[in-house]
């Protein structure tokens, strides 16, 4: 089993930046690919970015492109998401997760493991 745990939401003005980590706890290393989703009220839950644990390939939505930026500490079993020019439309919940298989996937249906999420709330 792999814990997953999330911090760094919270509420800032529209321009401004945010950094959300993520903890991997368990069995650690377990993991093909690292990412974040969220999800809007009313709205279903989608990606936002992932990173390949070996390797750090990684991959974005085409409404954060060039504004977020994932990564992943191998040592500290994190991943980071680095959200910057924020937006109104970025407020949701983000959540963190774990994806076993080695074949790469966006889908939320792929993952294995989640967290229990972070809101984000982008003021206008």
């Amino acid at each position: 089993q792999v814990q997953l745990v999330e911090s760094g939401g919270g509420l800032v003005q529209a321009g401004g930046s945010l950094r959300l980590s993520c903890e991997a706890s368990g069995r650690t290393g377990s993991w093909a690919t690292m990412a974040w989703f969220r999800q809007a009220p009313g709205k279903e839950r989608e990606f936002v970015a992932a990173v390949r644990w070996s390797g750090g390939s990684t991959s974005y939505a085409d409404s954060v492109k060039g504004r977020f930026t994932i990564s992943g500490d191998n040592a500290k079993s994190t991943v980071y998401l680095q959200m910057n020019s924020l937006k109104p439309e970025d407020t949701a919940v983000y959540y963190c997760a774990a994806r076993v298989r080695s074949s790469w996937s966006t889908g939320i249906y792929d993952y294995d493991y989640w967290g229990q999420g972070t809101q984000v709330t982008v003021s206008s």
